[in-house]
């Protein structure tokens, strides 16, 4: 009855709990410690990412044919294929209209 009557937290953070075997403990506090520094931005990890990836990338994720996004989206199939091999730019209402057709964040694809 105590945990439904907390109040939950406001300054933006979460509490985390686990429970894991003794052996473990120190590698599950180790991954929490790393999860938790800044951010390192994509493109330093990515370096050779581009729109296209990861628009090809969010759509296998969804597994999605280029076929099937085109049809949700309201454009041709071939200018999925553009967009993904960088032939085609996308542009802000594009990567919006492709943000939610894929459930992912449009500023990835821009």
């Amino acid at each position: 009855m105590l945990e439904l009557t907390k109040k939950p937290r406001t300054d933006g953070l979460v509490e985390v709990r686990a429970i894991v075997p003794a052996n473990r403990a120190e590698a599950v506090t180790r991954a929490i410690e790393e999860a938790v520094q800044p951010n390192v931005p994509a493109r330093e990890v990515f370096p050779e990412s581009t729109p296209g990836s990861v628009l090809r990338g969010a759509r296998g994720l969804r597994e999605l044919t280029q076929a099937g996004l085109a049809a949700r989206i309201g454009v041709l199939k071939s200018h999925i294929s553009e967009m993904e091999r960088g032939k085609r730019p996308i542009g802000k209402d594009m990567a919006r209209r492709l943000g939610q057709a894929l459930d992912f964040p449009y500023r990835a694809f821009l």
